[in-house]
């Protein structure tokens, strides 16, 4: 159990959008980021299959942060009272990186709202943010780094391909150029990694988010993974330096019904850019239907 506040359901100020008209899925994105991660972790979901929930995560821009009640906990309370604002039941989750503990929690805290579970590279425990050098910093963490990294990704796609794939995973020399030019002949794929490596800013709008979630991910002592009773797929990349692979394996042996995909060469962004991703996804698609 997460210590923090008695958890809040206002709904007030969360930035959400909704598409399609099939199986509603729940998107969490990861740290740093906002519904615009969201948005492109959730490009592979047709509209003609489901309903499609994104938001900005507490903190994160048009997403309100209210100090006295910003715990895991209180987070996932108020994505329940989203979900009856939408009318919507049950869902499916599918969380990526640091939106995993959320994810987890949810399936805790709301067991008959949920119906099936995806985490990708997703947190179990504990986590501290790298240390960053001061060029990452400012591409990373300021206003200017993000107009600077969308403005790369148009104008120097390959670049920016190399620079996110080194930067989230342990490829390195032939297996890292190998994987960057199979990512850049494929225009979905490439499209992907520049978009999700693109969004994830910690300045700006989104610094209220990316400061709580060090702090609260910071504090993770339990998530009481033995408790989530939900269908669970859990992928992950045995080459993921972001989320390392112990995150998801941990997952696996406590979580009753979950299974793992361990991805072989696999970054942080393996669901996305892998060379597997579209059975990959497809399989992911099958899951978040179930229920």
């Amino acid at each position: 159990m997460q210590s923090g506040t008695s958890p809040s359901t206002g709904t007030a100020r969360i930035a959400v959008a909704v598409r399609g008209t099939g199986a509603p899925v729940l998107v969490l994105h990861g740290t740093p980021g906002a519904i615009r991660a969201a948005d492109v972790m959730a490009r592979f979901l047709p509209s003609d299959r489901f309903r499609v929930v994104t938001l900005s995560r507490p903190g994160y821009t048009g997403t309100s942060l209210v100090p006295e009640h910003a715990s895991l906990d209180d987070e996932v309370d108020r994505y329940a009272a989203l979900l009856d604002d939408l009318g919507i039941d049950r869902v499916a989750v599918l969380a990526w990186s640091g939106g995993g503990p959320a994810a987890y929690r949810f399936a805790v805290r709301h067991p008959h709202r949920l119906r099936a579970l995806v985490v990708v590279a997703g947190l179990s425990a504990r986590w501290a943010p790298p240390t960053p050098s001061p060029a990452e910093w400012v591409v990373a963490h300021t206003t200017l780094g993000a107009v600077a990294a969308a403005l790369a990704g148009r104008l120097l796609p390959s670049v920016v391909v190399r620079t996110a794939e080194a930067g989230v995973s342990s490829l390195r020399g032939r297996a890292l150029s190998d994987h960057v030019a199979d990512v850049l002949h494929d225009r979905a794929r490439r499209r992907v990694v520049i978009d999700l490596s693109t969004s994830g800013n910690a300045g700006g709008r989104n610094r209220p988010g990316w400061d709580n979630d060090v702090r609260v991910l910071g504090a993770v002592d339990d998530l009481d993974l033995g408790a989530v009773a939900a269908p669970t797929l859990l992928v992950h990349g045995d080459a993921d330096t972001e989320v390392p692979l112990e995150h998801s394996a941990r997952a696996a042996a406590a979580v009753p019904d979950a299974e793992l995909v361990t991805l072989p060469g696999g970054t942080h962004f393996g669901l996305w850019d892998h060379r597997d991703a579209l059975a990959l996804q497809e399989r992911v698609r099958a899951h978040l239907e179930r229920g």
